[in-house]
């Protein structure tokens, strides 16, 4: 799969707030700051995550068409999901 503009807009947006949470830490702010931070990023995160599989599955499914191929594409994607929980 190649990964568009926007996933990489998306990660670079996140290392930069992992980056801020760890100056944060280092500068010695609550520990209610820091943890809010982290959450922002997990849900930054779980965001890309679910872009990439739905994209993805959504190019499969346009090449494979209806079948099997797109079935297993469906829950391949479910998986990959459920994984990421």
């Amino acid at each position: 799969m190649k990964f568009d503009d926007d996933v990489k807009k998306r990660l670079k947006r996140i290392e930069g707030q992992v980056r801020g949470v760890l100056k944060m830490m280092e500068e010695g702010e609550s520990c209610k700051d820091v943890v809010s931070q982290l959450v922002a990023v997990r849900s930054a995160v779980d965001k890309t995550v679910a872009y990439v599989v739905a994209t993805n599955l959504e190019k499969t499914l346009l090449e494979e068409k209806a079948g099997s191929k797109a079935n297993k594409a469906v829950k391949d994607a479910v998986d990959l999901l459920i994984k990421s929980k």
